[in-house]
């Protein structure tokens, strides 16, 4: 089921960036698709870390939320930028990950590094050293949201 579905989405994939939808231009792109999955199959990537369709149920709320938490912090750097003050107070701090698997940890190190005013510096077993441009961003990684929201969309909770 797993490589019915990455070539289904390979093919898809192609349809959205190829905008030529001819007869052999199609059949050409579900054959090169088809040639991806078997290449992949056959090279042991198209495994749960490679095309992990068990996140998909957790996907639906997690990246609405993701968004809008980029969105929000977007705002609010804007805010500290433009200020004639500048109140920036950096600040390094190290969270520990309570995700289970090596892609629920990327996956929180990316969500910290995608929110602005906060980077995932390194990453060492479940613990995570992050840069933040304002002390109150560390403080709301330590207070353990957006752990528990990857976790939770990880399926480990």
């Amino acid at each position: 089921m797993r490589h019915a579905s990455l070539g289904l989405m390979l093919f898809a994939f192609w349809l959205a960036l190829s905008g030529h939808y001819t007869p052999f231009l199609v059949i050409m792109g579900a054959v090169c698709s088809f040639g991806c999955v078997v290449v992949a199959r056959r090279m042991g990537t198209a495994d749960a870390e490679g095309h992990p369709t068990h996140l998909l149920t957790g996907a639906v709320t997690y990246f609405p939320w993701l968004a809008w938490e980029v969105v929000k912090s977007a705002w609010a750097v804007s805010r500290i930028i433009l200020h004639p003050k500048l109140p920036i107070s950096p600040t390094m701090t190290v969270v520990d990950a309570s995700q289970k698997t090596s892609v629920g940890i990327a996956t929180y190190a990316n969500s910290i590094t995608l929110t602005p005013g906060t980077i995932t510096t390194h990453v060492r077993g479940k613990h995570l050293t992050v840069h933040a441009l304002v002390r109150d961003g560390a403080l709301d990684l330590e207070g353990g949201g957006m752990d528990a929201r990857v976790t939770k969309f990880e399926g480990s909770a």
